[in-house]
């Protein structure tokens, strides 16, 4: 399901990443749910692996792996898949008691469970951890905690995505050439997002980045970046991107779930991401591009006089009637 390696350090060793480790032993793999399969899986005796286990998460290794199995068959169903597959991939011998673990569980037979948008696929847990997607395990840090991203994140996200929407739409009156004029050679943001050496590099990356993000919080499947990247392009998937993003970190200011977290198999190790560190990573970021961005449009002569271009969140915020001018 989930392929992380378990390393073999104490639990209070500094840099480990227990929940991904714990993922390793209790989900990996397609070993069944055996209690000695997966201790075996840790290197450590069934009895040592069930104590330290059922110790960190709360909840008996062989109890988690059957509920987030579980909660997985509930996902494949609602996106029309069949029981008896998801029967089979969920490790069960047959049909019928994957049916009878499944009603147990939801409280309907499989063939009965309601559509996504009437009932999530989710059971109770004592840890926080369910299967989100296949890629994709959600952690609910539970309760609420006194961490509020309050007024000043939710001004910081919005004030993101206009300004992009206007270096996008600045960028639409160059030519072909000026766009994709190489302005710094062997430049990158990044190491591992490839080289931003264009004004096409950089607002391809302001456009698009926050897209993988999503499709983990939401659970979707991985997305497609490709396609063309020309500025008029780059600025209406920015447009759908951009209420995606607005919309969720609404949502997660209003569930106060700042920490609760992802962990991402698509990530080579698998990692764990709070909510606020995502958004964090994503401002930080886009707020650097955006400034190269303008150098750029300002070395391809374009006219930044437009109040609309002004990079100042305060003078932003005055425009959109937010305080005195």
């Amino acid at each position: 399901m989930i392929a992380v390696q378990l390393h073999t350090r104490t639990v209070n060793e500094p840099g480990r990443d227990r929940i991904r480790e714990l993922l390793d032993a209790v989900l990996a793999g397609d070993g069944g749910d055996r209690l000695q399969d997966l201790a075996a899986t840790a290197y450590a005796s069934p009895f040592h692996f069930s104590r330290q286990v059922s110790r960190a998460a709360g909840e008996p290794p062989v109890a988690m792996r059957r509920r987030v199995m579980l909660e997985r068959a509930a996902w494949r169903i609602q996106r029309g898949g069949s029981v008896t597959d998801a029967a089979f991939e969920a490790g069960y011998d047959s049909v019928d008691g994957f049916s009878r673990a499944f009603s147990r569980g939801f409280g309907c037979a499989p063939s009965a469970m309601p559509a996504r948008g009437e009932r999530g696929h989710w059971l109770p847990a004592p840890n926080g951890i369910h299967f989100h997607s296949p890629t994709v395990l959600y952690v609910d840090a539970g309760g609420v905690h006194e961490q509020p991203a309050g007024e000043v994140v939710a001004l910081m996200v919005r004030h993101d995505l206009d300004d992009t929407d206007a270096l996008l739409g600045a960028a639409g009156s160059l030519s072909e050439e000026e766009y994709r004029r190489e302005r710094m050679p062997g430049h990158q943001v990044l190491t591992w997002s490839g080289a931003e050496t264009s004004l096409a590099h950089v607002l391809r990356h302001l456009a698009l980045d926050k897209l993988p993000w999503l499709a983990s919080i939401e659970g979707a499947d991985e997305p497609d970046l490709g396609g063309p990247d020309d500025a008029t392009t780059l600025r209406a998937r920015h447009a759908d991107i951009a209420a995606r993003w607005l919309a969720m970190t609404r949502d997660v200011e209003r569930r106060s779930a700042w920490n609760d977290r992802v962990i991402d198999a698509i990530c080579d190790p698998p990692e764990s991401f709070l909510l606020s560190q995502i958004v964090a990573h994503a401002l930080t970021f886009a707020a650097h591009r955006r400034q190269l961005a303008r150098w750029m449009l300002q070395q391809a002569g374009a006219d930044l006089t437009d109040p609309v271009l002004d990079p100042d969140p305060i003078n932003w915020h005055r425009r959109a009637g937010g305080g005195p001018t």
